[in-house]
């Protein structure tokens, strides 16, 4: 099992945002575990896309699975699922960043939350950023602005795809040489 990133006495910066689809809760939650990074993480300036995820545990459905999402700026990260509750949400932590983030931060622990919300669904996705010493400031600040926009962007289009029954609706591509292994 995953040692958890962050405890209790942690202080950290926490970034949510949420919106609905018209899907149920179900059929919200199949599509969106295993769906393709690439799709949607797409570059936010001046944040890089995910080109490709590499050494995935397959399936991606269970506490203690493991992939690295590669940047398109050549950078990566280790993800690890730590929470899975079928049906609900999924728990993640992203470490061992080879970009600027390895500066600021010693990781994030990533949160998705599928809620009904009358005939669909409220998926409520949360980042919480464990700072390194003195860095605090800088992700409280001016970079959760910057990230806040990088994410809504990114859960826009998981609701395409989700609405889109789990292919990538017209005018969202996948990046070519994306493969999960």
């Amino acid at each position: 099992m995953t040692e958890l990133l962050i405890g209790p006495a942690d202080r950290t910066v926490t970034i949510t945002v949420q919106q609905r689809t018209r899907k149920t809760p179900a059929d919200t939650f199949r599509i969106l575990v295993p769906i393709d990074l690439p799709t949607v993480f797409r570059p936010v300036a001046p944040f890089p896309g995910i080109t490709r995820v590499a050494n995935q545990t397959a399936p991606w459905d269970h506490a203690g699975a493991r992939r690295n999402p590669q940047f398109d700026d050549g950078s990566q990260a280790d993800e690890h699922l730590t929470e899975y509750t079928d049906g609900h949400s999924f728990a993640y932590q992203l470490t061992n960043f080879t970009n600027v983030l390895s500066r600021l931060a010693a990781g994030i622990r990533g949160e998705f939350n599928v809620n009904p919300d009358g005939p669909g669904t409220l998926i409520r996705w949360t980042y919480e950023f464990k700072p390194l010493p003195g860095r605090r400031w800088i992700l409280a600040g001016p970079f959760t602005p910057l990230w806040r926009r990088y994410m809504i962007a990114a859960l826009a289009r998981c609701v395409d795809v989700i609405e889109a029954g789990g292919e990538p609706p017209v005018g969202i591509t996948t990046s070519t040489g994306s493969e999960q292994s």
